[in-house]
């Protein structure tokens, strides 16, 4: 597949400025970056510059605005549309730029998570089998999975040809995911955050926010912690992929999609997280240093962070700290306070519901391991069974830990003999860091 032109609908925004230079570096495509105003698309040249750290892309960059989208489409071989995650915005852009596609043309929705079949219905019969779902992660410098998704009219060989396109030149980890909500890796990474906001709201009266992270930090195989992810991703943005998952997913999980009312509180007062300098934690700079307060759910109020200390988080880092993954896992499994518990079921939770997904949403059951470690920077569940199998049995622990109707509906048992090895290391996610 020769692709030598793009055509970027929505570079002004994060991820169409960082999936120009995707296409600029890795590809050596010419790339027209458009957006509302030449100004915005300049800025985002400098910005889809420094994402990828190669000033020597600018060559491949030509920002413009809109005026002239009939001659970039007419141009470019590949179409990718990344403006705001509505379905009417993007119908809009389908119709905007369909009398000027090539027949030839590849025309790709970078939606995280809406019917890539809807996108391609929008255009003539003529184009839909040339029409797909790319999914880069954020920052896509940093995370190389993308999600490649087909539709029913989607031409076998064209799809083939994109695959090695994008795992060949753009260099991805390709992980090929069924038209379903939120596609793969937001359905189970929102699926886990969500339950972190609501287990926040829960133990409020412990410290809520704060107190949640802390018994889910890097050494329980994440790079960050769920709610500081939240603030990182926008709560706009969380909701948006919640309030999708919710209406139009039908699986045991369905309740986890439920936005808290405080965080709902948050949205409406414009506390939308790390891009306005509030949300779930507050970042303020003084002349002397960068002070971070958190929100406390009780009190509706921002309040200093906590440094909480929990006996089995306390160990379970001294143990990571010299390598001894076997101990640090029994630690965690034979720590029976209320945060090793809450941690226990948090992990094997996520473990079950991302295989149960792949299952039905994936082609592979590593797809879950790829978005998951590639994707978010998080222990894959696969691996992360692994880890617990290495000091007990894994599914004894399952049963004596999670909810008794998974077993009932038979969820599990019908995962356990799909169990494979994972293709990673689940040593290099967990960090002895608090």
């Amino acid at each position: 597949m020769n692709i030598r032109t793009v055509t970027v609908i929505g570079a002004n925004g994060t991820m169409g400025g960082y999936v120009s230079a995707i296409f600029a570096s890795f590809g050596n495509a010419k790339v027209y970056m458009v957006s509302r105003t030449e100004e915005k698309s300049r800025v985002a040249v400098d910005r889809a510059a420094k994402s990828v750290r190669a000033d020597s892309i600018r060559r491949n960059l030509v920002p413009v605005d809109y005026s002239v989208l009939e001659h970039c489409v007419q141009e470019s071989d590949l179409i990718f549309e990344s403006v705001r995650e509505d379905l009417s915005t993007k119908l809009e852009i389908t119709s905007r730029i369909t009398p000027y596609l090539r027949d030839n043309a590849l025309i790709c929705s970078g939606s995280s998570g809406l019917s890539i079949t809807t996108i391609a219905e929008s255009y003539p019969e003529r184009l839909r089998s040339r029409c797909f779902g790319v999914h880069f992660f954020n920052p896509p410098y940093v995370l190389t999975v993308c999600e490649l998704i087909p539709t029913f009219y989607s031409d076998q060989t064209v799809y083939r040809e994109l695959h090695q396109y994008l795992k060949k030149t753009l260099c991805r980890t390709v992980v090929e995911v069924k038209d379903s909500p939120a596609f793969l890796g937001n359905r189970i990474g929102f699926q886990f955050i969500n339950a972190a906001l609501l287990s926040a709201d829960c133990y409020q009266q412990r410290g809520g926010i704060d107190y949640i992270d802390a018994i889910l930090g890097p050494f329980s195989g994440r790079s960050m912690p769920p709610l500081v992810t939240a603030d990182f991703v926008g709560l706009d943005v969380h909701k948006a992929i919640v309030d999708n998952l919710r209406q139009n997913t039908f699986d045991y999980a369905n309740d986890s999609f439920r936005l808290p009312l405080f965080a709902s509180k948050l949205i409406e007062s414009g506390a939308l997280g790390k891009k306005v300098g509030h949300g779930l934690y507050k970042s303020q700079r003084t002349s002397e240093c960068r002070k971070i307060q958190v929100y406390d759910v009780g009190m509706d109020g921002y309040r200093d962070i906590e440094l909480y200390r929990f006996p089995f988080v306390t160990q379970m880092v001294k143990a990571l700290r010299i390598g001894d993954y076997a101990e640090a896992f029994r630690v965690l499994i034979n720590s029976h306070s209320a945060e090793a518990e809450l941690c226990v079921d948090f992990l094997l939770s996520y473990t079950v519901y991302a295989l149960n997904v792949t299952r039905k949403v994936g082609f592979s059951i590593h797809g879950a391991d790829d978005v998951m470690a590639e994707g978010f920077n998080w222990c894959p569940p696969l691996a992360l069974m692994q880890a617990f199998s290495s000091v007990t049995d894994i599914r004894s622990l399952m049963r004596e830990r999670l909810d008794k109707t998974l077993w009932e509906s038979g969820e599990i048992e019908e995962l356990l003999p799909l169990l494979v090895p994972s293709n990673y290391n689940y040593r290099i996610f967990f960090r002895s860091t608090r």
